[in-house]
């Protein structure tokens, strides 16, 4: 073959390889931009004084002068599936606390909100063990595992945390639920796994037990 019809061959490989390497970048853009609209949604409302919080009307919860979200037994939607790793690198799935009443605690190390409730977090947390009661974090927003481990350390929390930092945990929820829309977050699950109780503004003690309180008095 001379070097004249050689050529034209090795043009076509270059302009093939050449596609598939754009086609491989457009996908990977495609991929990050669905990844940033995620997260996008989470920041619109993250670590300020809560999102929207409706009630009434056929959502079947109702939100109290006090911020909390509640709803009755028969209106309640289960959790979505919330599992994966957690700060430490082990395996957890919150179905798996099925039986026991559930807080979900929604953080991240960098708000300041979420730091002023973690006290009383630890406190109660540890006043519960022993009750079948479960607390777990979802740390999300933290671009690694560093700050978060220390921001637990500092307050003292034992209870694990999912590590979700693009907030894929939190598009799980169906909308109109009593999903998690800002940060702080925190949902009560009754026994079955049910979205009992919302709160989207930093808890003190108080308010903490208020949420708590009526799911374990539960039968």
């Amino acid at each position: 073959m001379s070097a004249a019809s050689r050529a034209p061959q090795r043009s076509n490989r270059a302009a093939q390889s050449s596609y598939r390497a754009a086609r491989a970048v457009r996908a990977r853009r495609r991929a990050a931009l669905a990844a940033g609209a995620a997260a996008a949604a989470l920041l619109l409302t993250a670590c300020g004084d809560g999102g929207t919080s409706g009630g009434g009307g056929d959502t079947g919860f109702v939100t109290g002068t006090d911020g909390i979200s509640t709803v009755p037994a028969d209106k309640r939607v289960a959790a979505p599936d919330l599992s994966g790793e957690t700060l430490e690198g082990e395996q957890l799935d919150v179905g798996d606390y099925k039986g026991k009443v559930v807080v979900l605690n929604v953080w991240g190390s960098w708000c300041n909100p979420c730091r002023a409730e973690a006290k009383y977090f630890a406190k109660v947390s540890k006043e519960y063990e022993g009750k079948d009661v479960q607390f777990v974090g979802i740390n999300t927003r933290d671009g690694s595992t560093t700050a978060a481990l220390a921001f637990e350390k500092d307050f003292g929390i034992t209870y694990p945390s999912l590590y979700d930092p693009t907030g894929r945990l939190m598009i799980r929820f169906e909308k109109g639920t009593l999903n998690p829309q800002a940060i702080p977050s925190t949902l009560v699950l009754d026994r079955e796994g049910r979205v009992a109780a919302r709160s989207l503004t930093a808890l003190d003690e108080e308010r903490l037990r208020k949420m708590l309180e009526p799911v374990v008095a539960e039968k």
